[in-house]
């Protein structure tokens, strides 16, 4: 017997024995299919890792989607699955979850290919999914991995990767190529702080104009324009030269080309929100050059930044000096918004950047930023370039992968109405490594509390948020302890004591906090609309934009948890649809909440980093907010069809176990 037939004999035995079990799960009743499913995908794990089980699997998806092997988990419903979990699924989950998720897969793909039908799946929304998948997980099609991954691959990696392969023959690798701009350009459009996964993105999208597994793709015009934003933005830097060649480009180059070469530089980084690596270099040659013509160009700056950089000259360029480097990059962004801000004229606010170009950071605030950022630049440069991206895109924070919205909040909320406090926070914390406050009159310092919601270190976050949220989130949880027995929300307390005296002092909250359930749900949101909406609060703008909590739920409207945003402004986009502006710290604000409430975060009127929704769907989520006596309106001028409206998106989605009994 040669070896073919000794690898086909026992796949074929394998096949017999998964073709009995299926047949088994087929027949068995509702409550007994989980006694099966396990087995059934260990034994499809065994035909995976064989020269031919790919399309073995393949031909039974569909039927095992049929005989229930989704039953009773979350894969039961492709329609509500989330391109975005899969690849942290196949690379960290159990054995059997790795192996329900490829199973799941290659169902898409039958529909996908149009060999079966399933209700409520459409073919176009299957490939639609396949080609979300596929882009935000290329390595696996290119073969490219880091060390981390490649230490931590398993024996099922390979037939993985063979795997997406086939997907791809499904989808085609143009399509790939345009879902992964179209994710870059949506998130790019919310302008995070935090864009190395973004470039990490745009490289992959170069490669998908010269790899091998892509033999018909080449690079569509948009995803030039934004691999050229991002590696070569300019005329000067093209065939990216390199720093040290790029330097003495402009050295030589003449007043024009310079003057051009800054403009382009600045055109491109406030179209995309990328900086190249060539940009802080360029920045920094202006500064050492004594050129602030060409630093205002180079910056992209108005008239209102220009006036001033002007005027705080000597911080401006002690700030590029410290903090912008290739390594930091996107703080000549920052730099820009934050000119353009005005917030210098603040006469707080240059003191206390002064303060932090010569503060004596802490031993383990500094080996906190040099362990999460690197070591090639001081922790100086980090921490003071962090600033300068937060106070200049105060709604790009993130909360990283981390359970701290609030903490993530309030530092967007303190840079957006605060930013000397920002700052002082910032110092206090980098020379401390504590930090302290006061919840009604009494002081509380973080050094002397235990953990909070959060017990490892913050990871996926900008360097303030790195230093400042395990600090936050103790002061949190200790002011939560302080109030938790009141019988009440203990928001109602913490918020103003938290944020700052802006927080409107009312409070108002739609469920019982005891039972869980709406409470005069209809008087809740009439005072709502009272308060914010400008038709029914004599057109009272948001001075202070409010902390506000709404209720959580996935694409089918399934409740998940209470959320921490905050209310920027309410106005009429161009459609004349009256819309709420919000920021969301959740990392990416475009999100489904189900029952047709999908969030916008470009389109509609939103500034960078706003999502939006029509005012009745979004305040059909709102659970808790806060307004201020002084400007709230009468709750009996609001039109009943209004609430009726909100009363029932809020009935149909998330309030729908929450009824009153």
């Amino acid at each position: 017997m040669n070896h073919l037939e000794m690898t086909r004999r026992p796949l074929a035995e394998t096949v017999g024995q998964f073709d009995r079990m299926l047949e088994q799960l087929e027949n068995a009743s509702s409550f007994a299919k989980a006694n099966y499913q396990g087995r059934l995908l260990d034994v499809a794990r065994r035909i995976m890792v064989n020269d031919g089980g790919l399309a073995v699997l393949r031909d039974r998806a569909a039927r095992a989607d049929a005989a229930g092997l989704f039953a009773g988990s979350d894969w039961d419903r492709p329609e509500a699955l989330l391109p975005g979990l899969v690849g942290g699924t196949l690379r960290d989950g159990p054995l059997q979850t790795k192996m329900l998720e490829c199973m799941s897969l290659l169902r898409f793909g039958a529909v996908a290919s149009g060999s079966y039908r399933k209700t409520g799946l459409t073919a176009e929304a299957a490939s639609e999914f396949l080609a979300k998948v596929l882009a935000l997980n290329l390595a696996r099609i290119f073969g490219t991995s880091d060390e981390a991954s490649r230490a931590s691959a398993g024996s099922l990696d390979p037939a993985i990767n063979r795997l997406f392969s086939t997907l791809l023959e499904i989808v085609g690798p143009m399509t790939i190529q345009e879902k992964l701009v179209d994710e870059v350009h949506r998130v790019l459009a919310q302008r995070p702080i935090q864009i190395d996964h973004i470039k990490g993105m745009i490289a992959q999208i170069a490669v998908t104009g010269s790899n091998a597994n892509f033999p018909q793709s080449h690079l569509s015009d948009r995803a030039k324009r934004l691999v050229e934003a991002a590696f070569s933005p300019t005329s000067l830097c093209a065939d990216d030269p390199g720093l040290s060649r790029y330097g003495d480009r402009l050295s030589s180059a003449d007043d024009e080309t310079l003057k051009l070469e800054a403009e382009t530089l600045a055109k491109r980084m406030h179209e995309t929100g990328i900086v190249s690596d060539y940009h802080p270099a360029f920045v920094r040659w202006a500064v050492d050059h004594q050129s602030d013509e060409l630093l205002g160009r180079a910056l992209g700056l108005s008239s209102t930044g220009l006036d001033a950089m002007r005027c705080y000259s000597a911080l401006t360029h002690d700030l590029i000096r410290t903090a912008v480097f290739p390594e930091t990059a996107q703080a000549v962004l920052g730099l820009a918004l934050m000119l353009e801000r005005g917030i210098l004229y603040s006469p707080p606010v240059a003191p206390s950047f002064w303060r932090m170009l010569d503060l004596n950071i802490c031993n383990s605030v500094q080996t906190v930023l040099s362990e999460r950022f690197g070591t090639r630049i001081e922790p100086r440069a980090y921490l003071v370039a962090g600033l300068l991206q937060m106070l200049g895109l105060p709604l790009g924070v993130g909360q990283g992968n981390n359970p701290t919205c609030q903490s993530a909040r309030a530092l967007s909320l303190w840079a957006l109405n605060d930013p000397d406090y920002l700052l002082h926070i910032v110092a206090q914390t980098a020379l401390h490594d504590n930090l302290i406050m006061h919840f009604e009159g009494q002081r509380i310092e973080s050094k002397d509390l235990g953990h909070g919601l959060v017990t490892t270190p913050v990871l996926d976050t900008d360097p303030i948020s790195a230093i400042l949220v395990p600090h936050l989130d103790k002061l949190y949880a200790e002011m939560g302890r302080r109030c938790g027995n009141r019988g009440e929300d203990p928001h109602r307390w913490i918020n103003p004591e938290l944020h700052g005296w802006w927080v409107g002092r009312d409070f108002h909250i739609a469920v019982d906090v005891n039972s869980g359930h709406l409470a005069e749900h209809r008087n809740f949101v009439s005072r709502f609309c009272a308060a914010y909406h400008p038709t029914w609060n004599g057109n009272q703008q948001i001075v202070h934009p409010q902390p506000i909590g709404i209720a959580a739920t996935t694409n089918t409207g399934t409740f998940v948890g209470w959320h921490a945003i905050s209310l920027i402004r309410v106005s009429l986009d161009q459609d004349g649809v009256m819309r709420v502006y919000f920021y969301n710290p959740n990392n990416d604000s475009g999100q489904d909440w189900g029952n047709g409430t999908v969030v916008s975060t470009e389109g509609h009127g939103e500034r960078f980093g706003e999502a939006s929704l029509p005012f009745e769907r979004f305040a059909a989520h709102v659970y808790i907010f806060h307004d201020d006596p002084i400007s709230a309106g009468d709750c009996s001028i609001v039109p009943a069809s209004l609430v009726d409206k909100v009363v029932a998106l809020t009935a149909a989605g998330w309030g729908m176990s929450r009824q009153p009994e």
